[in-house]
């Protein structure tokens, strides 16, 4: 993890259940439709069915609104008793703005 990133880690984040598209994927091509948890300026934790490695690129789109952006993986966490992984992104060129509704 980059210094940058772990200084603006520590932001406060708001928590923030927003639709995105999140594709990039390697081994999995395709786009998948998921939900972020929390959000800054600066990166996100989003919901997502793909297991994905630090470092790895992807890009996360928001449903409503204009926000885009290519995104660096920080990590990438399994969810406790439900399926899935929890992936911790930094944005690299954030465009656009979220929408709440």
């Amino acid at each position: 993890m980059s210094n940058a990133f772990a200084v603006r880690r520590n932001e406060d984040r708001m928590a923030m259940q927003l639709a995105v598209y999140v594709s990039g994927h390697q081994q999995h091509p395709g786009v998948e439709t998921s939900l972020t948890e929390d959000i800054s300026p600066h990166g996100a934790r989003v919901r997502t069915k793909r297991e994905w490695r630090a470092d790895e690129h992807l890009v996360l789109a928001a449903l409503r609104g204009s926000f885009q952006s290519l995104a660096r993986v920080a990590y990438c966490k399994s969810r406790e008793g439900e399926e899935g992984f929890v992936v911790g992104v930094e944005f690299v060129r954030p465009e656009g703005h979220w929408t709440r509704k």
